[in-house]
C-alpha cells in the first residue's frame, strides 16, 4: 500500500499468508480462482501523476486510492486521483492506513470520512478500506496493543465508519498479521469484505473465520499503462456486475 512502507512489506511478504475477504452473504459465492475476473489496482502518492484514462483503457476496472493515515496525514495525491479515477470510469474506493497506537479507532474513522472516505451510491464508489498490517514505524509489530485492545480498536473504527457512511468498510490485511494481532478474531467477517494481501500465485489461507475473500492484492510489482513504475495489482472475486452491486450497496 503506502510506499513509505514498501521495503518492510517486501521483507514481510514472502512469509505472510494472505488476507482480504468479504462476507459470503454479501457478494461472493463462486470459488476464488474461477471468480477472480475483474482487475484492479491500489495507488498512493508514491505512483506520482497518473493518467486515469490510460489506466481504464488498459482494462483496469477498479482502484483503491490512499486517502488518510492516522488523524493527521492526508495523501497529497488523493484529491487528484479520486475524482480523476471516477471520471475515467474506474470504480474507486478510498483507503485508510491504520495507526492504532496514535489515536482511537473512532477518531481515525472520522478523519477518513471527513477527508474523502465517505460513500455515495453512484455505481463508482466503493466503501472505504481499513488497511491493517505490520507496523512500519516504532511501537511493535502489533502497535503495542494486546489482542483484546486491537479488537476494540478495530471495532471502534468499523462501527464509527458504518455510522458515518451506512457502509461496512472493507478490511485489508494479511492472514499472519490478523491472526497474531487480533488473536484469530472472527468477528468482522459476517459483514466486512476481506481484501487479502498475498504476493503469490494464490490467495492462500484466509484469516481465522473468513469464509471467502472479496479482493486479492497479488503483486506489488505490476505494470499498468498510465502509471510509471510498479503498482499493486488486485482482483475482485466476482464479475463486474457484483462489483457494482457492492459499490451501490445492492448486493
Amino acid at each position: 500500500m503506502a510506499r513509505t512502507r514498501l521495503s518492510l512489506r517486501r521483507l514481510l511478504a514472502a512469509g505472510l499468508t494472505v488476507v482480504a475477504t468479504a462476507a459470503a452473504a454479501l457478494f461472493v459465492t463462486a470459488a476464488p480462482a474461477s471468480a477472480a475476473t475483474v482487475p484492479g489496482i491500489d495507488v498512493s502518492n508514491w505512483q506520482g501523476s497518473i493518467n486515469w484514462t490510460s489506466v481504464r483503457n488498459s482494462g483496469i476496472q477498479f482502484a483503491f486510492i490512499k486517502a488518510t493515515e492516522g488523524t493527521s496525514y492526508k495523501d497529497p495525491s488523493f484529491n487528484t486521483n479520486y475524482p480523476n479515477a471516477y471520471y475515467a470510469g474506474v470504480i474507486r474506493g478510498a483507503y485508510h492506513f491504520a495507526r492504532p497506537n496514535l489515536s482511537g479507532g473512532a477518531a481515525q474513522a472520522d478523519f477518513l470520512a471527513n477527508n474523502g472516505g465517505a460513500w455515495s451510491a453512484d455505481s463508482r464508489t466503493l466503501p472505504a478500506a481499513l488497511d491493517l498490517e505490520a507496523n512500519p514505524y516504532s511501537g511493535g509489530y502489533c502497535y503495542g496493543l494486546t489482542t483484546s485492545g486491537m479488537r476494540t480498536w478495530i471495532s471502534d473504527f468499523l462501527n464509527r465508519y458504518k455510522a458515518r457512511t451506512s457502509r461496512y468498510a472493507v478490511i485489508y490485511t494479511t492472514t499472519s498479521w490478523w491472526n497474531q494481532c487480533t488473536g484469530s478474531w472472527t468477528g468482522p467477517w459476517a459483514n466486512h469484505p476481506l481484501w487479502i494481501a498475498r504476493w503469490a500465485s494464490s490467495p492462500g489461507t484466509l484469516p481465522a473465520g473468513a469464509p471467502v475473500w472479496s479482493f486479492w492484492q497479488y503483486t506489488s510489482t505490476g505494470s499498468v499503462s498510465g502509471i510509471s513504475g510498479n503498482v499493486d495489482r488486485n482482483y475482485w472475486n466476482g464479475d463486474r456486475s457484483r462489483l457494482i452491486a457492492l459499490a451501490n450497496n445492492t448486493a
